[in-house]
C-alpha cells in the first residue's frame, strides 16, 4: 500500500515551478534515487551487511599531501638561487664594468696589473665561494628537512609493514 507522500499524484502537485523561457524537464527513464526503496534493511530476517574493516588512521598525512615536501622544495630553491646569483652576479658585474667602465678596467692596481685582469682572476675564488655557499645552505636548510622526511617515511613504511 502506498502512502500519500509516495503517490505519483503528490509528486505532480509538488514539483518546483519552472521558468517559462526554459522547457520543463523531460521525465527520466530511470527513477530518481529518493523515490526508490531505502538503502537500510526493511525486514529483520534479511542478512546484515558485513561490518567494514576498521583501520587505524595514520598519525601523519601521506607524504604526497604533506607540507614538508613544499618546505623542502622552497629550501632547495633558495639554495640554488643563492649559489647561482653569487656566481652569475659577480660575472655580470665583471661584464658590465668591462662594457661601461673601460677606464676603470684598464687602470693599473699595482706593478702594472690592470684592474680588469685582477677582477677576471677573482672569478675562480668567487666560483669557489658560490660552491661553498651551496654546500653551506644545503647543510643548514635542505638536509635537516630531507632527513626529517626520510625518517618519517621510514616510520610510515614500518607501520604499514606491521599491518
Amino acid at each position: 500500500m502506498q502512502d500519500a507522500f509516495s503517490s505519483p499524484e503528490h509528486h505532480r502537485r509538488h514539483q518546483p515551478p519552472y521558468d517559462p523561457l526554459y522547457p520543463p524537464p523531460h521525465p527520466s527513464p530511470h527513477p530518481s534515487p529518493h523515490y526508490t526503496s531505502p538503502s537500510h534493511l526493511t525486514y529483520p530476517w534479511q542478512p546484515q551487511p558485513p561490518e567494514p574493516e576498521r583501520r587505524r588512521q595514520p598519525r601523519h598525512h601521506a607524504l604526497g599531501r604533506h607540507s614538508d615536501i613544499r618546505v623542502l622544495r622552497g629550501a632547495y630553491r633558495w639554495q640554488r638561487r643563492v649559489a647561482t646569483l653569487t656566481a652569475l652576479g659577480y660575472f655580470t658585474l665583471f661584464l658590465l664594468l668591462s662594457a661601461f667602465a673601460p677606464g676603470l678596467m684598464t687602470s693599473e692596481v699595482s706593478g702594472g696589473l690592470p684592474t680588469g685582469l685582477l677582477l677576471g682572476l677573482l672569478q675562480v675564488p668567487v666560483t669557489c665561494l658560490a660552491i661553498g655557499l651551496y654546500e653551506y645552505t644545503a647543510r643548514r636548510r635542505v638536509d635537516p628537512i630531507a632527513d626529517r622526511i626520510r625518517r618519517q617515511t621510514q616510520l610510515d613504511a614500518k607501520r604499514e609493514a606491521t599491518r
